[in-house]
């Protein structure tokens, strides 16, 4: 393995300087993992007094960094100054100078796109929101977001040394898990960039509609159960919400609240041993009248005329 001294590695690390990972890593595991390393900033030697900053030049990897203590990274059209726990997401596109203002600490990870190749992992970087944005990728960290990056990044450490056969396919999964977090901290704006904010209310109202579902026990139960109950999660007026499902959807609210409750009744009184009055109350009915008249509005026969039926089919 070619020899890069300490100061060396330190400043490379430490400016983004121009660096082949190749000179890092063991012999004969290149072609294996696609170039992918960590480092504690901490155990790396950095002196900051009189260092001016240095000038953006191209690299050829990716690049994630937990950055705690003072420091700025400069872009194009603004400077940011980093005070408190930072992630940061670099790329080799990413044209930006770094200069610490004092010893830093923290964790990074170096990986080239091969790493997470589409024959392994399906995942293309420069697709990700992370990498799309044109929001810069710098996110300041609250204490729990802090614990789980440092928790992620341990994990890395202790990895990469393991004997485990399959330790860069973890690795592969623990930079996921790190580009996820950095997707959660983007606006929500940046998450979905290619669809219309009714589109966006529509998906977070649908999944907020299906993580109810499916009932297992008849101790579970339905608590989301009119217009207003999605309005308040969502945080619009339901007006609003109406409107925008009629638009997408051509429905109601209500009546697609209806429809999937229906639709789990159905469920319930063909595939259990429920009672009916059991029933209701998961679904979030009042009483047993209250859902037998519900039941038969929308399909014409009560819900026990129904499960006698299907029951009799099952039979056949």
């Amino acid at each position: 393995m070619k020899s890069v001294s300490m100061n060396e590695l330190d400043m490379r690390l430490a400016t983004g300087s121009p660096l082949e990972l190749s000179a890092l890593l063991p012999e004969g595991i290149q072609h294996e993992i696609g170039h992918f390393n960590i480092f504690n900033i901490a155990k790396i030697r950095q002196t900051v007094q009189n260092r001016p900053k240095e000038p953006y030049q191209c690299r050829t990897f990716y690049k994630i960094n937990l950055l705690q203590g003072h420091s700025e990274i400069e872009f194009a059209d603004s400077i940011i100054h980093l005070s408190q726990p930072t992630l940061v997401f670099t790329t080799p596109k990413s044209p930006f100078t770094w200069l610490p203002l004092e010893r830093q600490s923290g964790m990074c990870c170096v990986f080239t796109p091969e790493f997470l190749h589409p024959t392994r992992s399906g995942v293309v970087l420069d697709e990700l929101p992370i990498y799309k944005s044109p929001e810069h990728p710098v996110f300041p960290l609250q204490k729990t977001d802090v614990k789980k990056v440092k928790d992620i990044f341990e994990k890395m450490e202790a990895t990469i040394v393991s004997n485990y056969a399959y330790k860069y396919d973890l690795l592969r999964a623990y930079t996921l898990e790190l580009i996820h977090l950095g997707q959660q901290l983007q606006s929500t704006i940046m998450l979905h960039p290619n669809h219309s904010s009714f589109a966006r209310t529509t998906s977070l109202f649908i999944e907020l509609l299906e993580r109810q579902f499916p009932l297992e026990s008849p101790h579970q139960k339905v608590t989301l159960r009119t217009a207003k109950d999605y309005a308040d999660k969502l945080s619009v007026h339901v007006n609003h919400l109406n409107k925008v499902l009629k638009e997408t959807t051509g429905l109601t609210t209500s009546a697609l609240i209806a429809g999937r409750i229906l639709q789990e009744a159905q469920i319930l009184l063909r595939q259990t041993n429920w009672t009916i009055a059991q029933i209701a109350d998961s679904l979030g009915f009042s009483d047993f009248a209250h859902f037998a008249k519900f039941f038969k509005n929308e399909t014409g026969i009560p819900p026990g005329s129904y499960r006698s039926q299907t029951e009799s089919l099952n039979f056949t």
